[in-house]
């Protein structure tokens, strides 16, 4: 007979497996980089080189971040740079929402950090192949932002279906 722990890890290892191996995964880029643990400067950035081959296709481009809970704030402000192979250069800030009115944490996660995934372009067109270079930078009022600890970029094809 099987202890009732072992039972318990054997279904959830194969439910994990079954839900890996079905899931069609249509990510062209995603990469996270780690925010050091004495906060995020304001001066410091973080670069994202996105490869794109395929400019037939529509894609999402999404921001992730990792908070823990001793981020002060309810929101996170952001600047994206972004250089086309062209060295055409665009500017951008983004709102994004960590936690509603209440304090309570948005995204997903156990324990004390959290994942948010957050929509930043919908449906795109890339007008030459080559590689898209993204700047991060914050945009709070904090010299040092406590509480930050990943910061990420997805970029996913989407299904012409």
């Amino acid at each position: 007979m099987v202890p009732a722990k072992t039972m318990n890890k054997i279904i959830a290892l194969f439910f994990t497996s079954l839900f890996v191996v079905s899931c069609t995964n249509n990510d062209v880029f995603f990469r996270y980089k780690t925010v050091a643990p004495s906060g995020w400067n304001k001066d410091s950035l973080y670069t994202f080189d996105i490869p794109i081959k395929d400019i037939s296709a529509s894609y999402n481009i999404y921001v992730n971040i990792r908070n823990r809970g001793e981020y002060p704030y309810q929101n996170l402000w952001l600047f994206l740079n972004k250089m086309n192979p062209d060295s055409l250069q665009t500017n951008d800030s983004i709102e994004c929402y960590l936690a509603d009115g209440r304090g309570k944490w948005l995204g997903s996660g156990i324990g004390s950090i959290k994942e948010m995934t957050v929509l930043y372009q919908q449906n795109v067109r890339f007008n030459k192949a080559g590689i898209y270079h993204y700047k991060i930078v914050h945009g709070m009022r904090d010299s040092i932002l406590m509480g930050i600890n990943d910061i990420g970029m997805q970029v996913e094809k989407v299904d012409s279906k």
